[in-house]
Order: structure tokens, then C-alpha cells, then sequence
């Protein structure tokens, strides 16, 4: 008979271990995936800068020129290509070719390094390779070289996209070198440049100890496989739809409200769920959008897994703001906010009037939009059931 006081030492079971292994495999190639797609979308990147730049370097170097190019080339390519290629998005590709170089190594690969200026002011590597005077890179790169394998940016675009926003060129190079060699996720590299962590090491009595502590990650510097997956920067580059959320309870909670609302004969129609946009270089997502075809106006839904705080009516505040700004149609009336926020036991609900400023029209909207507390109970109410069937599966 086996000794009970060496149960802890029994091997684990079998199957038990081939569901773990195979499940650490997946993931793993799936991050290796998503990183292989996001090195080669960096090149890319990269060369489109360098073609633009090369382009406006032959034709007229005026500001207003350069302008219109740009407004052309986003339309067309966004036509073409989807919409990961705005005004602003080819603006900071064009930054990224002029803030990064790729050199020679001595083993024949190659690799990118920050461009640092000189004394006078001007960048070395503009000195050196001028883009006007270089062969097309076709020309310089085997056919199938590491820029379009990806293997010469090793940070992603989102990593490059919160480098490109640090002004000192010595910082940034500080930044980027750290963030390789720590292998710094972008939240951690968020949170270094945010906290001015070049400044302190360069000001610390002790730099190396402080260098060592940068690169210990926080709990919150970690992302998630489903966040390095569905990185939006990524799916803009292949093109894809982005539609997810975050928990399976919200997920299922704005399902629910989009068929009661639909169905309440309010004159609700749908528009779009989980809609991504992005403001500056922070992405966010609208858990509903529909239209009102009374008030002929665009209405925003937050959903909130928990109590209702400021910060909660200051994001719709942006949501409005954007949807005024870049989705509202001629002859439609100003957007208008729910925010839907879902506690333990009781719910709030929040219209947002966003610019409407007339007092009576505010007044009218409210009218013909749903009682806020026909809303209330009918989150309580899915969220009791919806969590009343989830504890019945597990049950089974």
C-alpha cells in the first residue's frame, strides 16, 4: 500500500499534462505569430516613409504640397487598402524613415538604429545617406531581405509609435535600447517614458541601480495574449474587423441591450457594435452605436461592468466629441451618450447630452428616448439571468 504522506509526489495526470502542453504551445506560437506579422508590418512601415520621403524630395518641397499628397495618397490608399492608412497614420510612417536608419553589419544583416543629430542640428545618418541620393532600396537589399522578414525592427509598431512622440533624440535612443534589452512590453514602455525614467537615471546618483529596478515589470505592464493577438495596429494592417470584448458577461449583457432596444420600437437602428476608434495614438472602443430615427441623431452606448464614476461620463464625453467630429452626416442632429453601467446588485443609467445646449431640445430627447429606469431593470434583470445560466453550466 502506497504511502499517504508522498501523495504530493505522484506524477500529474497524463492527460491533464497534454492538455497543459499542448495549450502552452498555442499560445506561445500565437504570440510568436502576432509578433512575425507586426515585424514585418514595422518594415513595411518603414519603407512606405522612405518612398513618400524620396517622392516629396523629387517633386516641389512646399508645406502646402505636402499636404495635399498626403490627403491624396490616404484617400486613394484607404480605398484600396482599408483603413490603417489615414493622414495621420502615413504622417508618423514618414516620421518613423526619418528617425530610423538601417545599417550593414558586419555578418551581412541588418539593423535599424534612431538617427541622432549633430552639433549643427541635422541628422547624421541625413548627412550620410541622403534619401535623395540612395539607390531604391530594391537595389541596396536582396529580394528577400530581413526588412521584408521582418527581422531588423525588434520592437512592434506601437512600440515605435510611443518612441516617435519622445522629442530628445537621446532619450529616445535610451528608451528603445532599454525596451530590447529588457524586452519591455508597451505598457512598460509607456509607463518609463510617462514617468520621465531617462531623466531620473540620468540625474540618479546611482544609475546602474536604477537602470536594474526600470526593468523589473509591473503587474499592469503585462499584455495579455488576447490583447497582443488583436493589438489594432495590427488588425488595421491586415485589414480585419475588430470585434470582441474584453469579458463574457459584457460581451453578452451589450448583445442583450442591442436586441431590447431594437425591439423596444423606440426607432432605434443598428449602426455598429464594438466599434474601434482611435483618438491620437490611444485606441477605444464603443461598445454600441445606434441611430434614432425620430431624433435623427447618432446614439453612443458605454456598457460599465461596475459602479458609474466620473471617469465614466468623461470618456462618453470623448465618444461624443469624435462621433461629432467623424461620423455625424449632413442633416443628422448632435450625438447623443448612454452610459450603461452594470454593479453587483443594481444598476445606473446615464444619458450624456454631449453639445446640445438648448435646454428644450435636451428635454426632448429625453421624451422619446427610453426611461432610464426601464433600462435600470433590464440590466439587472440580464445580468441576473445571464449569470444565473453561467453557474447552471458549470454546475453540469
Amino acid at each position: 500500500m502506497p504511502d499517504k504522506g508522498f501523495t504530493h509526489l505522484r506524477p500529474r495526470n497524463p492527460y491533464s499534462q497534454l492538455v497543459a502542453d499542448i495549450s502552452g504551445l498555442l499560445e506561445q506560437a500565437r504570440r510568436t505569430a502576432a509578433r512575425s506579422v507586426n515585424a514585418v508590418l514595422t518594415a513595411a512601415y518603414w519603407q512606405i516613409g522612405r518612398r513618400i520621403v524620396e517622392h516629396e524630395q523629387h517633386g516641389t518641397v512646399r508645406a502646402e504640397y505636402g499636404g495635399t499628397l498626403m490627403q491624396q495618397l490616404a484617400s486613394d490608399l484607404m480605398a484600396k487598402h482599408g483603413r490603417g492608412f489615414s493622414v495621420q497614420g502615413l504622417y508618423k510612417m514618414r516620421g518613423f524613415y526619418l528617425g530610423w536608419e538601417i545599417l550593414p553589419t558586419p555578418s551581412g544583416e541588418f539593423e535599424a538604429k534612431a538617427k541622432l543629430p549633430t552639433v549643427s542640428g541635422e541628422s547624421t545618418s541625413a548627412k550620410i545617406h541622403a534619401p535623395s541620393r540612395e539607390p531604391p532600396i530594391e537595389q541596396t537589399l536582396p529580394a528577400r531581405s530581413h526588412l521584408l522578414t521582418g527581422g531588423v525592427f525588434p520592437l512592434s509598431w506601437s512600440h515605435y509609435i510611443r518612441l516617435l512622440a519622445v522629442d530628445n533624440p537621446q532619450a529616445r535612443t535610451f528608451y528603445e535600447s532599454e525596451a530590447i534589452r529588457g524586452g519591455w512590453s508597451v505598457r512598460q514602455l509607456d509607463r518609463q517614458i510617462s514617468t520621465q525614467f531617462y531623466e531620473r537615471t540620468a540625474h540618479s546618483k546611482k544609475p546602474s541601480a536604477m537602470m536594474a529596478r526600470g526593468q523589473v515589470a509591473r503587474p499592469e505592464d503585462v499584455v495579455s495574449l488576447q490583447d497582443e493577438v488583436r493589438d489594432p495596429y495590427l488588425l488595421e494592417f491586415l485589414n480585419l474587423k475588430d470585434e470582441y470584448s474584453e469579458s463574457e458577461l459584457e460581451e453578452a449583457l451589450v448583445r442583450h441591450l442591442e436586441t431590447f432596444l431594437l425591439e423596444l420600437g423606440a426607432g432605434f437602428t443598428f449602426v455598429a457594435r464594438q466599434k474601434r476608434i482611435r483618438v491620437g495614438d490611444e485606441w477605444y472602443r464603443v461598445d454600441l452605436l445606434l441611430f434614432h430615427r425620430r431624433l435623427r441623431c447618432l446614439v453612443v452606448i458605454d456598457l460599465k461592468i461596475g459602479k458609474f464614476t466620473h471617469a465614466d461620463a468623461g470618456q462618453m464625453n470623448l465618444y461624443l466629441n469624435y462621433a461629432r467630429e467623424h461620423m455625424m452626416e449632413p442633416g443628422e442632429k448632435e450625438p447623443i451618450g448612454l452610459v450603461l453601467c452594470s454593479a453587483k446588485n443594481d444598476a445606473v443609467v446615464h444619458y450624456a447630452m454631449g453639445g446640445i445646449k438648448a435646454k428644450v431640445f435636451a428635454s426632448h430627447y429625453l421624451t422619446v428616448l427610453p426611461d432610464p429606469e426601464t433600462l435600470r431593470q433590464e440590466i439587472v434583470a440580464t445580468q441576473r439571468l445571464i449569470l444565473g445560466r453561467h453557474r447552471f453550466e458549470q454546475e453540469q
